[in-house]
């Protein structure tokens, strides 16, 4: 039999458990093949709902749903979250104690918000990382009557467009309140354009002139001084807020960093094979690679199909039959009801468009069909 242990249950672990389900389902039921999920909740959240919860407009219970009801049948899911690896004799063990051996392993356990990396960011900025941080910028919100709102970002982040999106859906969300003449915005960045995607970063440059949002780049955010209301940078620049949101630096979760798989939790990773560099029968997925490409969930999407296919490939013929091309597809969110996208791979950058009504209707219904993605049938 050939074991396939995939160890994270998030967009890309589940994805890829599906796609091998359908594909090696003859060899599943035969006995030839077992796919194995090993993840740390029995929950799967939506993770980008979690931007529309700042704002009111999706409630906390539409993020989730059980990550069993998401699975096809032929796959074995422990909710068992794994704590050692031993790679080097094809085996692992979990937090219960068992321990499990494999023939391919994929690890794609994410990645987690790091604001305690700076100094005083976690005490005074808002973000939309986690369920209690959106609910609690939701609060502040609507409880700013006025003032300067400064928006920084760190790196490495998960969703490379939130910074934007953020900013597009206050200014919205303010005007709806009636109190946009009363709040300027600031926007900074840490390299020396809006966003790491120059395309999407001239675009967005055009958008912030037009609705008056005042930027500073090369920004790298150094503290924040919560009695002072103010923000330092690593270059000098201080900066006054009244409501500070930030985009948080990520780092890689506990499990990488413990098992040394590779500096600030992510793993050196093959672009294109996205095998582990120096592994042959261990991959890497979404967010936990080291691959300097963006971290979201079209990432982890796009990937877990190609992995799909070269997965099933090795265990029925032996070689790898396609290589991971680097695309991504991401909406941007440009205000309330307006929106448009990224498209891109590693050869080609993205040409944002004039952002329209439908393409916001597009993400909106994405929203709700998200479910029947995760499950590989998108």
């Amino acid at each position: 039999m050939k074991k396939i242990i995939i160890v994270g249950g998030g967009t890309g672990g589940t994805i890829l458990a599906n796609n091998l389900a359908r594909r090696l389902a003859p060899e599943i039921a035969s006995g030839a093949a077992r796919v194995t999920l090993l993840t740390a909740s029995d929950k799967h959240m939506y993770q980008p709902g979690l931007l529309y919860v700042a704002f009111g407009r999706m409630a906390a219970n539409e993020l989730y749903r059980d990550l069993r009801s998401l699975l096809e049948p032929g796959i074995v899911l422990h909710v068992d979250p794994v704590q050692s690896f031993d790679l080097d004799n094809n085996r692992l063990q979990t937090e219960s104690g068992t321990t499990h051996d494999y023939d391919y392993l994929v690890i794609c356990t994410g990645s987690r918000p790091n604001p305690e990396s700076i100094p005083g960011l976690a005490e005074n900025a808002n973000h939309v990382y986690t369920l209690e941080a959106a609910e609690k910028t939701f609060s502040s919100l609507q409880a700013f009557t006025g003032g300067r709102v400064v928006v920084t970002t760190g790196v490495p982040h998960k969703c490379p467009m939130v910074p934007l999106e953020l900013t597009f859906m206050m200014h919205d969300y303010f005007r709806d309140r009636g109190i946009l003449d009363q709040v300027e915005f600031f926007y900074t960045y840490p390299i020396g354009r809006l966003h790491s995607l120059e395309n999407v970063g001239k675009w967005a440059q055009k958008e912030f002139d037009r609705l008056g949002v005042n930027y500073e780049t090369l920004f790298n955010l150094k503290q924040v001084d919560g009695d002072k209301g103010q923000i330092h940078s690593e270059e000098g620049s201080v900066l006054d807020y009244d409501l500070l949101v930030s985009i948080p630096p990520h780092t890689g979760m506990p499990l990488i960093l413990d098992n040394a798989l590779g500096a600030g939790g992510w793993i050196p990773t093959n672009p294109a094979t996205l095998q582990m560099e120096g592994r042959e029968n261990v991959f890497v997925l979404g967010d936990t690679t080291n691959i300097p490409i963006s971290k979201a969930g079209s990432t982890a999407h796009y990937e877990a199909e190609t992995l799909g296919e070269n997965l099933s490939s090795l265990i029925r013929y032996g070689t790898l039959a396609s290589l991971y091309s680097g695309k991504v597809f991401c909406f941007i969110e440009a205000g309330k009801d307006r929106a448009t996208y990224a498209s891109f791979d590693y050869k080609h950058p993205p040409q944002p468009q004039p952002p329209t009504q439908m393409i916001h209707w597009f993400k909106l219904a994405y929203n709700k069909l998200y479910w029947n993605s995760v499950r590989g049938l998108l």
